[in-house]
């Protein structure tokens, strides 16, 4: 009887309802850490099995969530590190909110990221050097923010990267010019008084930007 249990425990958590479960803690987490005014994420209800069924939450075939679309929703509050958890996500869209705090370094483990798109917030810190994991990654805009600290050297491995903007934060130090970032024009770093780079006033060696942390 024991090993019927344990059988049935295993294939409990191979399901797709348990995969479901997983993903939709994940988001929930999100949403009790953000005030919504405009009730955008009423729809969010943990009792339900499926987070396919919320609004602003789309999933493939597998019932597996692969975009959240919630751009000018006017969400107030913090990114979590339970967003990490989301593997299947393809579209993380929190664009033009009042999101602040850090962003989360699991967002790092999002391998099937494609965009991630956290502009015009009031996020702080650093961007997490674990972003260079996101190997599908091809638009990363992390622009009208007050993030600090230099631009991860590791992001100039992202080789599928066709758009990045990290313009009007207060980063430093120097811009990389490897990699897809040979392809960046100076309208991606633009407001950014402490930082340097070919693009901005001329070859700077690397490492350079005093007094950068």
């Amino acid at each position: 009887m024991a090993a019927l249990q344990i059988l049935l425990l295993l294939l409990l958590l191979s399901s797709p309802l348990a995969k479901g479960n997983s993903e939709g803690d994940a988001l929930y987490a999100f949403r009790t850490s953000v005030t919504d005014p405009k009730n955008v994420l009423q729809s969010w209800d943990p009792t339900l099995v499926d987070p396919c069924t919320w609004f602003h939450v789309t999933c493939n075939g597998e019932n597996e969530v692969t975009r959240l679309d919630l751009g000018n929703a006017k969400l107030s509050g913090k990114l979590v590190p339970e967003l990490g958890r989301l593997e299947h996500l393809q579209y993380l869209e929190l664009y033009s909110n009042n999101l602040t705090g850090c962003i989360p370094g699991e967002i790092g483990r999002l391998k099937k990221l494609i965009s991630l798109d956290l502009y015009n917030n009031d996020l702080t810190g650093k961007i997490p050097s674990s972003l260079a994991n996101l190997s599908s990654l091809k638009f990363l805009r992390l622009n009208r923010n007050r993030l600090t600290g230099r631009i991860p050297r590791e992001l100039t491995q992202l080789q599928n990267l066709k758009i990045f903007d990290v313009s009007t934060n207060d980063l430093c130090g120097t811009i990389p010019s490897s990699g897809a970032f040979s392809n960046f024009s100076e309208e991606s770093f633009m407001n950014n008084t402490r930082l340097e780079g070919p693009e901005l006033i001329g070859f700077v060696r690397y490492g350079g930007g005093g007094g950068c942390a």
